[in-house]
């Protein structure tokens, strides 16, 4: 009750008031802007992740020894194993993509309709055109962005160029081919929106030379003097992928997983790098700065408690009479504390309280704040090409909103021992002596 009374302003105290307001202002927005940007870079990594894998695979294999041609059967097989989601083969490789005047790097993955179903991201991406009858099309999908630095839409053509070409006596020429664009897709990530084109299978293999002429089973040494189509009967194509990658049910589980993977004794030889081994060095930039950014920020609601602190010991002079006359009536020194305990703590609670509301609030409407902010303004905020991402993510952990709240009130009890215990202290003697 007491409390309740110190904490309601009078004419005469509207000063103190005033500063217990300011500082319960100070620990909501402490306590907000942890929420929020603790959600954004939650969002940002989750985001990322799901980008990243949602095309390459949680392991991606390539193969050793001897020509990836076994490709179909090698990924049924990996299919197969427990925790693997599923599998697909591709043809990768890296060329000169010119349109409409401009001209870029991209990389070339082939892959056939089949492997491209079980891409979810990429297969509902599509923004023009469409995967139907995909192996059939002879064309290309590239992303938007991609598009718009070719300068090309649907149905234009796109030159590639690949320096490994045909040999000469002069040396290798460069091969150059030109593809009508199928697909443009829109990932919502600058690099695969970027820097992927993707092309079918078989027209991949042709291209990168992904192939090997072998004899047909049964053919005996061919006739010197043999024709052009009795050659090209003798022969048979055997085609072959660049890797393969895997998908599994716990993309956090890979230790076990490579041990499944790397136990079949009669699988074909397979190198495996996994998603984290790739991505370590981004993905540990990213926790540390989440760790950096918690620890600065939480300097706000530290720097809130002290004015706890500096509000309480005002309010402890200026109540030194009441509490001398509370020690009269009979108040110990434990009653004083926990006025000024619960004075205090009060303000850090109701701080907290509604910073939590208002940081959950932001963090939940990030984008729209951002789209909202960044067009009234006029200045490109969370520039996609710096950030990777087209929009601001957003996902808010339940475990670390709990964190936050628990450090914003455990600095605001903390905050209030000093002063309460100056209040405890108090001669009721002396302190009326000079009233």
């Amino acid at each position: 009750m007491v409390a309740g009374r110190y904490l309601r302003a009078r004419r005469k105290e509207a000063f103190i008031s005033v500063i217990a307001g300011l500082t319960m202002v100070g620990v909501a927005i402490g306590v907000a802007t942890l929420i929020v940007v603790m959600s954004v870079m939650n969002g940002f990594r989750a985001e990322l992740l799901t980008k990243i894998l949602g095309l390459n695979g949680h392991f991606t294999a390539y193969p050793i020894e001897r020509e990836f041609t076994d490709y179909k059967e090698t990924v049924a097989a990996l299919e197969q194993i427990d925790g693997v989601s599923f599998a697909v083969y591709f043809v990768e490789g890296q060329v000169l993509a010119s349109g409409r005047g401009s001209s870029t790097g991209v990389t070339v993955r082939g892959m056939d309709e089949e492997n491209l179903k079980k891409l979810d991201l990429l297969y509902n991406a599509a923004e023009q055109g469409g995967w139907d009858q995909w192996d059939e099309t002879k064309g290309i999908a590239i992303g938007y962005r991609l598009a718009q630095t070719l300068g090309v839409s649907l149905g234009d053509q796109v030159q590639i160029i690949n320096p490994d070409g045909a040999m000469t006596p002069f040396g290798s020429t460069p091969q150059i081919r030109s593809y009508p664009v199928n697909v443009i897709f829109d990932l919502g990530m600058v690099e695969f929106d970027s820097f992927f084109m993707y092309m079918p299978l078989e027209p991949a293999q042709d291209y990168f030379k992904m192939f090997e002429e072998v004899l047909r089973p049964g053919m005996g040494p061919l006739d010197p003097m043999a024709t052009d189509e009795e050659i090209d009967a003798a022969y048979e194509r055997i085609n072959q992928a660049t890797a393969a990658e895997i998908f599994i049910d716990d993309p956090d589980n890979t230790t076990v997983m490579r041990q499944r993977l790397q136990a079949d004794p009669s699988a074909r030889p397979l190198v495996l790098t996994d998603w984290q081994q790739r991505n370590e060095t981004f993905f540990s930039a990213l926790q540390v700065e989440r760790v950096v950014m918690f620890t600065i920020l939480s300097m706000i609601i530290l720097v809130a408690a002290f004015n706890i602190i500096s509000s309480l010991i005002m309010l402890v002079k200026d109540k030194s009479s009441d509490i001398a006359v509370l020690r009269t009536m009979g108040a110990t020194r434990g009653a004083i504390m926990r006025i000024f305990s619960i004075t205090g703590t009060t303000i850090g609670v109701v701080g907290t309280l509604t910073g939590v509301v208002l940081g959950l609030i932001v963090a939940a409407n990030a984008e729209p704040l951002r789209a909202f902010v960044s067009n009234t303004l006029g200045v490109a905020i969370f520039p996609p090409e710096v950030f990777f991402l087209s929009s601001l993510p957003s996902k808010t952990d339940p475990m670390e909103v709990t964190v936050v709240v628990c450090l914003a009130l455990g600095l605001s009890f903390l905050a209030t021992l000093y002063p309460a215990w100056r209040a405890a202290q108090y001669d009721p003697v002396e302190a009326l002596r000079y009233e």
